[in-house]
């Protein structure tokens, strides 16, 4: 594990180095420390906000988030796509899960509620449990509360809706709740988000426990099987494990069923989170899209590599792109597996080779194997696409190497002149792996083109086939002008 100060994936001599030849640059050490430390965390810890419909999680993720991107809406039925955020508190980043969306009483609110905690729970390192203090502690919450229990992660209780003094006696009255300190806040004016934020960064681990990669050094490879409903996930489970596991009958009422698998494919063992085998139950029809939107975020974050699953025989829908950018979003590597390919005659594959190219620009680095999960064809070809995705996502290049060719970029393709100056980059460093994470120091601001053709060249040189990448890039302050955060 590396010291406090994290130089990422930086060997001791390496960064000492760097650091000169960021101080001859005229860096200010502080700076270009604290760049390589953020590039270098490793996955950010997740934070859930949990609680029944109406107490105002949505408007505390806003709070959180710093700026209104989750929906908050009265009316049940709200679904939205994105529900993972990140976040920044005195100086920590985090990720935040919001369970806020959606409500479902055919089968009771208890039923809805209760599904949504658990899949967010899954996926989190704390919850902040959010409850409505001025109506007091419901039955439903005291249901959430037994389902925090269960799960072991640390909570933060919020009584949130405490505008005034007058709230704070019913805020206290939530100690009975037996989760400790209730913390008094109004997030739709801000009242005491910054005392809550302080005890969820107290929560929260430094870095997350890599639950990927399973506890042990060399334990299964966490994969994730994603893709819209009935594209065929837990069909490409049954036939990758040679047997049902995943049950495909109804069964109303069980909450959740989210079967880790381990598998053995071409003589290793893979652990398959299966979002499928989280059952679509009758009753949740209605919000299934917000339900799968939750579970994805749920299996992806537990896992190293996400394998979206897209049905070949159907034009790529908006859908599926929302399920890609969440994959590439969360750093993790990316394989991409058309389904159905048994089904495609002439005309179709001529059309879907040009969706491909239209449609799947940002992860045209993904290895793509055409498979039918029904008759078990091109299966073999998962396991090697899978293995280069996950080389590519541990890739790391030496500083010296790097920055050879970033070199060698700028003396042949210099930035284009903007407002008479030209930037350049003038040094870089990997700051960390899983996903590869690039820290650029240049002279002035890189426009977002530029920003992509270094990210294009990077894979073309080092590889990198699978994975994301994350550039930053850190501009030279002016000497003597005030230093900017």
């Amino acid at each position: 594990m590396n010291d406090q100060h994290d130089h990422g994936a930086l060997g001791d001599a390496e960064y000492a180095e760097f650091m000169e030849l960021a101080a001859e640059e005229g860096f200010d050490i502080e700076d270009v420390e604290g760049a390589i430390e953020e590039a270098g965390h490793g996955p950010l810890p997740v934070l859930a906000v949990v609680g029944r419909p109406n107490v105002g999680k949505s408007t505390l993720v806003n709070r959180i988030i710093g700026r209104r991107e989750a929906v908050v809406e009265d009316k049940p039925g709200v679904t939205r796509d994105r529900v993972t955020y990140e976040a920044e508190w005195a100086g920590r980043r985090f990720k935040v899960v919001d369970t806020g969306g959606w409500e479902q009483d055919v089968l009771g609110i208890d039923a809805s509620v209760a599904a949504q905690a658990e899949y967010a729970i899954e996926a989190a390192d704390a919850c902040v449990f959010v409850v409505d203090a001025k109506v007091g502690a419901t039955d439903t919450d005291e249901a959430v509360v037994k389902l925090l229990r269960r799960a072991g992660k640390p909570v933060v209780l919020c009584a949130n809706k405490v505008d005034g003094q007058s709230g704070e006696a019913d805020a206290a009255a939530l100690w009975s709740l037996g989760l400790g300190m209730p913390h008094p806040v109004s997030s739709l004016h801000g009242r005491g988000t910054g005392d809550m934020l302080d005890a969820v960064l107290e929560a929260l681990p430094e870095a997350p426990a890599q639950t990927f990669g399973g506890t042990a050094v060399g334990g299964p490879r966490r994969i994730a099987l994603i893709g819209r409903p009935n594209v065929g996930k837990s069909s490409l489970l049954n036939k990758v494990a040679k047997e049902d596991r995943v049950v495909v009958n109804e069964l109303a009422g069980t909450t959740r069923d989210p079967v880790d698998e381990l598998i053995e494919l071409g003589g290793v063992t893979w652990k398959f989170i299966d979002t499928a085998g989280i059952r679509k139950r009758v009753h949740l029809q209605q919000g299934a899209d917000y339900y799968a939107s939750l579970r994805t975020a749920a299996a992806v974050e537990k896992a190293e590599v996400a394998v979206i699953l897209i049905d070949a025989t159907e034009n790529i829908s908006v859908q599926d792109q929302r399920i890609i950018t969440m994959a590439v979003e969360s750093g993790r590597a990316v394989v991409i597996a058309y389904n159905k390919w048994d089904d495609l005659d002439e005309e179709r594959r001529y059309y879907l080779e040009r969706e491909i190219e239209t449609e799947m620009q940002q992860v045209s680095w993904a290895p793509r194997v055409n498979v039918s999960a029904l008759t078990g064809r091109h299966m073999e070809k998962l396991v090697p696409a899978i293995e280069t995705a996950l080389a590519g996502w541990e890739t790391r290049v030496p500083t010296g190497r790097l920055n050879a060719f970033l070199g060698e970029i700028v003396a042949a393709h210099p930035h284009p002149i903007r407002g008479g100056k030209q930037p350049r980059i003038l040094f870089g460093t990997q700051a960390g792996t899983k996903p590869p994470r690039f820290v650029l120091f240049a002279s002035g601001f890189l426009e977002h083109g530029y920003r992509r053709f270094v990210e294009r060249r990077l894979r073309e040189e080092f590889g990198f086939e699978g994975t994301p990448i994350h550039l930053s890039v850190r501009v030279r302050e002016k000497r003597g002008a005030n230093r900017k955060k």
